[in-house]
């Protein structure tokens, strides 16, 4: 493994023997980050997780803190036994790196809620969570935070289909939009490129930016068109440098790519996983 300094300022990534972009070092996060809070803050958990700490209230999208069943280049901030509390979890889609069963079942004792799709939901219930389901486009509060669900195209499945498998629905997957007393966080989720939805939004504070350049993901041209179409938000990217996968694309993105691609290359954002991002309204 080597260190490797891509286009951007203090933006540091690593090469994994296979040549595959790494995330940086992870930095650790302990209770500090779950307690009471004057700001809005977030901080990536590797692959495409995020915890969110908006004054107080803290909600993850997405956690897998353990139980994954690829080899991984990153150590998560934290151990799923050391949460201490989180008001609630968002889930986006059932593919096991977002929906991280084992981690969503250790966090029953300190969560409050759970929240995705109607389909999600069901699956929560059955293993035991408090899920509450929800209509592409309904809303609801977890604290000052309001969320709404946003669409998203990844039925992928239904192109590989196996024996007795469930047909998936486009109202399976979704997105989320938080707004938080600081300002709008976008998690879009995976997706292909929906553009009347994905490029007419109202333009996020901070956009959670999955650029990997998948066929049922935006593709890396449509997260630059997407990246593009926003050019004031702040990039944090994700869904890369974490599974040690250098020939599925949905993992293997590259942030050095980005920064001749993207307009105002200087809000892309390489945090580290653990790294606390700040939000502050313009």
């Amino acid at each position: 493994m080597q260190d490797t300094v891509t286009k951007g300022p203090g933006n540091v990534s690593r090469v994994s023997p296979a040549g595959q972009a790494m995330a940086p070092e992870t930095q650790g996060l302990d209770a500090g980050a779950f307690g009471a809070s004057e700001l809005s803050t977030v901080w990536w958990l590797g692959m495409a997780g995020f915890l969110i700490n908006a004054r107080g209230t803290t909600v993850m999208i997405d956690p897998v803190l353990t139980g994954f069943d690829m080899p991984l280049l990153i150590d998560f901030p934290i151990a799923v036994q050391d949460v201490p509390r989180l008001d609630a979890v968002l889930i986006t889609h059932s593919d096991n790196d977002h929906f991280s069963v084992p981690t969503c079942r250790d966090l029953i004792p300190v969560t409050g809620a759970y929240h995705g799709t109607r389909y999600v939901a069901s699956v929560m219930d059955a293993e035991g969570m408090p899920g509450h389901g929800h209509d592409i486009g309904g809303e609801f509060e977890v604290g000052p935070i309001r969320v709404r669900v946003t669409p998203a195209d990844h039925a992928w499945q239904n192109a590989r289909p196996r024996p007795g498998q469930r047909v998936f629905a486009e109202e399976d997957a979704c997105g989320f939009w938080l707004d938080t007393p600081d300002g709008s966080i976008w998690a879009p989720g995976d997706s292909r490129l929906i553009p009347e939805h994905h490029l007419g939004m109202p333009a996020p504070d901070v956009l959670l930016f999955d650029f990997s350049d998948s066929e049922w993901h935006f593709g890396l041209d449509g997260a630059v068109a997407m990246a593009n179409a926003y050019p004031t938000a702040a990039l944090l990217l994700h869904h890369w440098g974490s599974v040690d996968s250098p020939e599925f694309s949905p993992f293997n993105g590259d942030p050095a790519v980005l920064y001749d691609l993207v307009v105002n290359p200087d809000r892309i954002h390489v945090v580290a996983p653990g790294e606390p991002f700040v939000l502050h309204r313009p």
